[in-house]
């Protein structure tokens, strides 16, 4: 098990990614993650891609490091109910990926930047749907006290670190979608399911922490 002081050099150490993992250093990408991890054809459907930003936060907890997740309101339009990290599109005013990120941080669940502290950022994650998302990792304050906007957030909750780093609770599961089967990673946390962009990013922190991961040559049918 990693201690937070372990996990907070790793993190701060982290190269392997697009801007060199130096906090508010951010550069044209050179390196993507995304939904063609494990779809090689689920390449993006636009020519020009919508940047993005969010926030992958820590917090500090007696037990131990846990991540903070976000579940959208049920009445979205776009993905309502599902799993994800504060964090949203990129606004003309903002000056790059860590001002949308945290600005979208403070409009969804209310977390002041003066709460943060910029650790490093995760390889930029590329979806099929078209949006570059820069995900920034970022120790919070333990003494958060997140108030949800009811038009974007139904609920705050965490979910302890090393969970995700049990290989036990790390699965890759498939649907039929688009004439074939499509295949993303996912967890299940106390009545919480976390799939698709959100668990491909939480890819992305395990392998910072504790290097590459093997692919399983099997997947779930979560169509069953």
């Amino acid at each position: 098990m990693l201690k937070s002081s372990e996990v907070f050099a790793k993190l701060c150490g982290y190269q392997a990614n697009q801007n060199g993992a130096r906090p508010g250093f951010f550069t044209p990408a050179a390196l993507h993650r995304g939904d063609h991890d494990l779809n090689p054809d689920f390449t993006p459907q636009v020519e020009e891609l919508t940047k993005a930003a969010i926030v992958v936060p820590l917090v500090q907890r007696p037990a131990g490091l846990h991540v903070l997740l976000t579940e959208r309101s049920r009445h979205l339009r776009n993905h309502p109910g599902q799993v994800g990290f504060p964090g949203g599109r990129k606004d003309p005013e903002d000056k790059d990926a860590l001002a949308t990120a945290l600005r979208e941080l403070q409009e969804e669940i209310a977390v002041d930047a003066t709460q943060v502290n910029i650790l490093t950022c995760l390889d930029t994650y590329i979806t099929r749907t078209g949006f570059e998302i820069t995900p920034v990792v970022a120790e919070l304050s333990p003494d958060i006290q997140p108030v949800p906007d009811p038009q974007e957030v139904e609920e705050v909750f965490e979910v302890p670190l090393q969970f995700f780093l049990d290989p036990e609770n790390r699965k890759v599961e498939s649907r039929f979608y688009g004439g074939k089967d499509r295949f993303f990673y996912a967890f299940n946390h106390d009545g919480h399911y976390i799939w698709g962009v959100s668990a491909g990013i939480v890819i992305n922190l395990i392998e910072a922490l504790l290097g590459p991961i093997e692919k399983p040559e099997t997947a779930i049918n979560s169509d069953d």
